[in-house]
């Protein structure tokens, strides 16, 4: 069963900024929602992955397609049974929308409706937001880079690398990375992090800076789960910069 609560907090969440009661379960209403509605819908997601993980139903797993799968299934099935939600969904394996080529983990869209926010029209075919999911640590490999969740020595498949560069969501303002965390703590990890990026820094001062490590926002020690933000310049051709909200969650 679904927290009454959790439930309830989502829904009046979302009453704040949308009349829910003209929207709901709608197929063809257009959607006008302020830029702020997207921090909602981070906050949706944060708040859901306490709950699936500790559901005693949920298969123990520990790789990053099994556990982002059933992630995106229990998102979806919140969206369908949470009201004033119902009109959002979460696609598991994308094709990126400006590079075709690279495969998101996990988009929000919307369901069957057309979404604006700040003139920007959402819809099926168009995600809300992109969100790249990695364990924390990295499996060890000889072909794996121990900073994946940040960059990787060769190739472009770090977590925030690929933001930073455009390689996913190059269209977009906002992004998510969901960290599994499956050894040490948020603590250990928010240190860690941010001593590979100072690392980064001081080899490539004009590529990497300050700015790019992210910043503890909130940290609930009691469920074992944090959000990091971090902001991301870029290059010219792409969005001027991105932020980052980073999910982290002790597995």
């Amino acid at each position: 069963m679904y927290s009454q609560t959790y439930e309830r907090k989502a829904s009046n969440m979302l009453a704040d900024e949308v009349n829910v009661t003209a929207y709901s379960g709608s197929l063809t209403a257009d959607l006008h929602l302020p830029n702020e509605w997207i921090t909602s819908l981070i906050n949706f997601i944060a708040d859901a992955l306490p709950a699936w993980r500790d559901d005693p139903r949920r298969p123990i797993e520990t790789g990053e397609t099994k556990l982002s799968a059933q992630l995106c299934g229990r998102l979806n099935s919140l969206c369908r049974r949470t009201p004033g939600w119902d009109f959002l969904q979460f696609r598991r394996e994308e094709p990126d929308e400006t590079d075709g080529r690279r495969t998101i983990d996990i988009v929000a869209s919307a369901a069957g409706n057309i979404i604006w926010i700040d003139g920007r029209e959402y819809d099926d075919f168009r995600s809300l937001v992109p969100i790249e999911c990695k364990r924390l640590p990295t499996p060890t490999s000889r072909k794996r880079d121990e900073r994946e969740y940040v960059i990787t020595s060769e190739g472009s498949t770090g977590g925030i690398q690929r933001f930073k560069a455009g390689h996913h969501g190059a269209e977009h303002k906002r992004a998510v990375m969901i960290g599994y965390v499956q050894a040490y703590d948020v603590t250990h990890w928010h240190k860690t992090v941010g001593r590979w990026i100072d690392d980064l820094i001081t080899e490539l001062p004009t590529a990497w800076t300050v700015a790019d490590k992210p910043t503890l926002a909130a940290h609930d020690k009691s469920q074992r789960i944090a959000n990091l933000v971090s902001i991301h310049f870029r290059q010219r051709g792409l969005t001027p910069h991105i932020q980052i909200d980073h999910l982290w969650i002790e597995m």
